[in-house]
């Protein structure tokens, strides 16, 4: 029986390709939210989770840090992939026809300079996946897509003009998510070590309890802090450092840093993805 893997989004979405290029043996299964999508595996309808975290050009997806700690499930590992964004359009339709192209208002963003440069208006559509789709649904040869080459398989579209992101470093960070954690691999590109804390309120707590991760030479690479409850005096921090807690100097800074913290808790432990450098 095959496995699958769950993301949100269209059938195309980038997302899907992450769940292609991260897990090939898996069948992907679409879902209309992220809560559908950490669901999917809380109920065992798929094996694993594959959630955006983060781009390199817009920052953190957001809910993201909100959802995770509630979800239940595990990291099991980390995923960077390059986003390409395609121009698509029905077969047959050249690029000169397009006047319209239609995505998710990230991605329209990410090709002002295309789209001003052919004189293509852009137009805010649900997603991008869903643009593809409708747009097949259209017909209109003036009528184009932003999204990947996978959604122009999916949907019957060619691509008119491939990678005119702006950006040549577009890429998005996800992560796998599994029901039960997985301690005991030790990844050819090291490890990280994902958690989410509270500080106690203390003066200086905050710059204490990081203190113990830069005496024992744990590299923190990302800390966000994120209201809790919508209450602006609950502030919760997101963290993911490099190693594992087996390591002695993960040990000792987390064990400094539950000192100076009311909670802790711990994510995922996953190897680092070699992209990651």
């Amino acid at each position: 029986m095959t496995q699958r893997i769950a993301f949100q989004g269209e059938p195309g979405a980038y997302s899907h390709q992450a769940c292609r290029d991260a897990r090939p043996d898996m069948e992907a299964l679409p879902c209309k939210t992220f809560e559908d999508t950490i669901e999917a595996v809380r109920k065992g309808d798929a094996e694993l989770a594959m959630l955006p975290v983060e781009n390199s050009t817009y920052g953190r997806v957001a809910d993201i840090h909100r959802l995770l700690p509630e979800s239940g499930l595990h990291i099991v590992d980390e995923a960077f992939v390059r986003v390409h964004i395609n121009l698509l359009a029905v077969p047959g339709a050249p690029l000169e026809s397009v006047r319209v192209a239609q995505s998710h208002t990230v991605l329209l963003g990410q090709c002002r300079s295309f789209l001003r440069e052919h004189g293509i208006d852009a137009v805010a559509g649900a997603d991008t996946a869903g643009s593809a789709k409708h747009i097949a649904e259209l017909g209109d040869p003036s009528q184009g897509a932003l999204a990947s080459e996978l959604a122009g398989e999916i949907y019957g579209l060619n691509v008119v003009a491939r990678h005119i992101e702006d950006h040549d470093k577009n890429t998005t960070r996800f992560l796998v998510m599994s029901r039960e954690p997985n301690l005991k691999r030790r990844g050819e590109a090291g490890m990280m070590t994902s958690f989410v804390f509270r500080v106690r309120n203390i003066p200086a707590a905050l710059y204490k309890a990081m203190g113990g991760f830069a005496t024992n030479g744990v590299n923190m690479t990302k800390l966000e802090s994120y209201m809790v409850d919508g209450h602006f005096t609950a502030t919760q921090f997101y963290a993911d450092i490099e190693g594992h807690p087996d390591d002695r100097n993960v040990q000792l800074a987390l064990e400094e840093l539950d000192y100076f913290t009311s909670h802790v808790s711990l994510l995922g432990v996953y190897p680092a993805d070699p992209k990651r450098r």
